[in-house]
Formats: C-alpha cells, sequence, structure tokens
C-alpha cells in the first residue's frame, strides 16, 4: 500500500466531512470547496497552513503525536479514526503498527487444541475465531450452524469479506446488507492501517476491489471502524429472523485474532430460535472440531 497515498485521501475525506458551521465557523459565500478549507484546519489544528498542507500531500513521517492530535481534534475524528490517523504516522516512520507484532501471511490451519475446547465449552451462543483478513478460522458447534450458509463445503477457508460482495446468499443471511457492507470494508481498512504490509490482506483487497464495483467505492471512502460490541440481525435459512447482540475478545496469544460471540436477549424469540438451530446441528451436521472448509469463492461480511 502507499502510504503517502493513504495519508494524503484519509486526510481530504475527514476534511470534506466536516462543515464550517460543525466546526464553529462561519460558511461566507462563494465556497468552493466541500467541508473545511485546508487554511480553516491548520488555525483550528494550530499549525501553519503550510505544514498542514504537507501533511495532506503525504508527507506525516516526523510528525508529532501532539500535532497528530491537534489535527484529529479539527478534523474532529473519532477514536477508530484518530487511532487510525497514528497508525498511518507510525508505518510512515517505519514503526510497527499499534503495538502489533508484524506477522507473515500464512494459510490458516486447524486452531490450537486449548482454542477450539475454548469454544466448544460455549454451547449457547455463537462463537467464532476471525483473523485480520476476515477468516473464519473457528467456531462452536452452534457457530458451524449458524454460518452454515458462508461456510458451505469444500474449498478455500471461509472468508467473511468474499462471502459478503462475492456470494448472492449474503443478502439473504444479511437483512441490513448495506449496513454490513459498510462495516466490513471499515473494518478492513482499520486493520490495513495497523499492518500495511499484510500481503493476504492487500491480496484480499485487490481481488475484492477487481470483483466488486460496491468494494471499490467504500474502499474508496476511507471510513474506517472497530467491532467491539452491538447488535445484528440475520436472516437463517433453517430459522429465520436473528437478533444477536454481539461482543469482540482480543486474543492475546494470537495478536490480530479475535473471538467474537453472538448471544440472544434471555427469554426472546431468538433465544428459542438459537435453541431450534442448536438441535437442527446436531440432528445434522456430523460434530467436527475443525472448521470446515467453504465453498470456492464464497465468504464474508462483517462479522
Amino acid at each position: 500500500m502507499d502510504n503517502r497515498a493513504e495519508v494524503r485521501e484519509f486526510l481530504m475525506t475527514r476534511r470534506a466531512r466536516v462543515t464550517p458551521e460543525a466546526a464553529g465557523l462561519s460558511a461566507g459565500p462563494n465556497r468552493r470547496v466541500a467541508g473545511l478549507r485546508r487554511s480553516e484546519v491548520a488555525a483550528l489544528a494550530g499549525v501553519s497552513v503550510e505544514y498542514y498542507a504537507k501533511l495532506e500531500r503525504g508527507s506525516i513521517a516526523g510528525a508529532s503525536a501532539s500535532v497528530l492530535d491537534a489535527i484529529s481534534r479539527a478534523l474532529q475524528l473519532d477514536d477508530t479514526e484518530r487511532a487510525h490517523l497514528l497508525d498511518l504516522a507510525r508505518a510512515a516512520d517505519g514503526i510497527p503498527t499499534s503495538g502489533r507484532p508484524r506477522r507473515r501471511a500464512s494459510t490458516p490451519g486447524a486452531p490450537r487444541p486449548s482454542l477450539q475446547w475454548a469454544l466448544s465449552s460455549i454451547t449457547d451462543a455463537v462463537a467464532f475465531v476471525r483473523d485480520p483478513r476476515q477468516n473464519l478460522l473457528a467456531t462452536n458447534e452452534l457457530g458451524r450452524a449458524f454460518y452454515a450458509p458462508v461456510i458451505g463445503g469444500g474449498g478455500r477457508t471461509p472468508n467473511l469479506a468474499r462471502f459478503q460482495f462475492l456470494d448472492p446468499a449474503s443478502r439473504d443471511f444479511y437483512p441490513d446488507w448495506d449496513l454490513f457492507a459498510r462495516m466490513c470494508v471499515a473494518i478492513m481498512r482499520a486493520e490495513a492501517g495497523r499492518d500495511p504490509h499484510d500481503k493476504e490482506l492487500q491480496d484480499l483487497v485487490g481481488e475484492l476491489s477487481t470483483r466488486s464495483e460496491l468494494f471499490r467505492t467504500l474502499w474508496a471512502a476511507h471510513d474506517v471502524r472497530t467491532h467491539g460490541a452491538g447488535t445484528k440481525r440475520f436472516q437463517h435459512p433453517v430459522v429465520g429472523e436473528l437478533t444477536l447482540a454481539y461482543e469482540e475478545l482480543a486474543i492475546t496469544a494470537e495478536p490480530g485474532n479475535v473471538l467474537l460471540v453472538y448471544t440472544a436477549e434471555p427469554g426472546s424469540p431468538t433465544e428459542e430460535r438459537l435453541r431450534l438451530l442448536a438441535s437442527w446441528s446436531a440432528e445434522v451436521l456430523k460434530p467436527e472440531r475443525v472448521l470446515p472448509q467453504s465453498r470456492d469463492g464464497a465468504a464474508a461480511g462483517p462479522s
């Protein structure tokens, strides 16, 4: 990835998003730019116009944390966006980003036995492990049943982004498909900022950019986000609509990989449908400790 281009486009898209009114400025007549002018960002951040222009051209190497914080405040960046800007600055300085060790891309294999045991011990919720490249690495039994449309049978490792953008079945599985698509790309953008040398992630971005016009458009928006916690809706082909709360937990033994757990509100229709899904899984799906491979080309969406 071209760090200078990443910095330039990220700052320009953030500047275009902030209106003068939101920044406490007067718009004035004959305004020709969307959002703030460079001079307005510089004034709000307390730096010279020349220096801010240099940053926005992508020359961010050597910028101090205090300057980047001031730019973040001027552009009204949220916590994830600020972290992304700092990641881009660290990459420009040649510093490993976000404290995460740089890892070689490798073909996903069987999960560590103790990790699979931990997943299997979760019986009333959907639990799975996802890597920074949106690969679905391991699940518990209920997770296998839940993600049956993604996993399919045979082929490459299930990938949530490929499923989201390349498999028509994702339109049925995700009732809020457009929202999921934006989330998926924004999460991938943040990961790319943390490790711009991740070739497997770069290859995935290239593949999706080639095959999906919408992915290209969303990638160009430079939006970033973290997953964290929240609620999502799904339409499962076996049990119907599910509204699930999710929590994302970092796996410290495997930097970059996360454990996600989807749970249903106690006493809700979704809780009953999850029980039905578990019964269906026990009857129809052969129990396996290792996640089965997906069908070719299938995979993905936000997790």
